[in-house]
């Protein structure tokens, strides 16, 4: 029975009209290309929860910012150690320049560093979001495109018969098949997409709310290293008084 039906299907694909062949082409391409980047997008996320986590765990484990950064250079698919390298990159361009030695100066630096974080963390979820508008335009025009054709598989029907003066089924069959493979196509192609889309926004949100309180905790490092030195050169600096 299965094989009847397909056998059919391809049939009625064959004898379909070119605008309406134009359309299944168009959705099915868009349907592949929607499941190649669900199968990515899944593959990839779990590689970069994973990742996070091992870094994250060096992270609060080690004390020395600069073992920390051989470390993220050696997670490149970890978002949480791009963020990271993204402020380490900060900080040494500030240490190069200057030193905090004054309250506001310290704060400056600390607002730079943190404009240098949030930079990281839109440039990571930038790369976690990448094809995403994809799977969005694709659940938006999908079932338009597919409609489309049912569109003209029944302008076909009427135009067979007018042609043919009669209203038989078998006048009309072939441009409604036409109509309504197309729609289905444009609903295979549309819900898969709008179901990952979605999936995958909220696990961007997940990411995003990851990366942004590790940049926090850097910052919070940083600043209680930066208060520390501080404290330091001021209690040298009475003692030489």
């Amino acid at each position: 029975m299965s094989n009847v039906l397909t056998s059919s299907l391809w049939t009625i694909v064959l004898n379909a009209s070119p605008v309406v062949k134009m359309v299944l082409v168009i959705l099915l391409a868009q349907s592949v290309s929607t499941w190649a980047i669900i199968f990515v997008k899944v593959t990839r996320y779990r590689s970069a929860k994973r990742k996070d986590d091992d870094f994250y765990n060096s992270f609060i484990s080690s004390k020395d910012l600069n073992q920390i950064y051989t470390l993220a250079l050696r997670a490149p698919e970890s978002p949480m150690a791009g963020v990271f390298l993204s402020g380490y990159s900060g900080l040494q361009k500030l240490k190069e320049n200057n030193t905090p030695s004054g309250g506001n100066h310290l704060n400056t630096w600390l607002e730079t560093l943190e404009r240098s974080l949030g930079k990281g963390v839109n440039q990571e979820l930038g790369r976690l979001g990448n094809t995403l508008s994809f799977l969005a335009t694709t659940g938006n025009s999908a079932p338009f495109i597919g409609l489309f054709g049912t569109v003209m598989g029944i302008m076909g029907s009427f135009h067979h018969i007018g042609l043919s003066g009669s209203a038989s089924l078998a006048t009309v069959a072939p441009g409604i098949s036409e109509a309504l493979i197309a729609t289905a196509a444009g609903l295979a192609a549309a819900i898969p997409a709008v179901i990952a889309f979605n999936g995958f926004t909220s696990t961007m949100a997940g990411f995003e709310e990851r990366l942004g309180g590790f940049a926090d905790e850097f910052l919070n490092m940083v600043e209680i290293r930066l208060a520390g030195q501080k404290k330091q050169r001021a209690d040298i600096d009475r003692r030489e008084g």
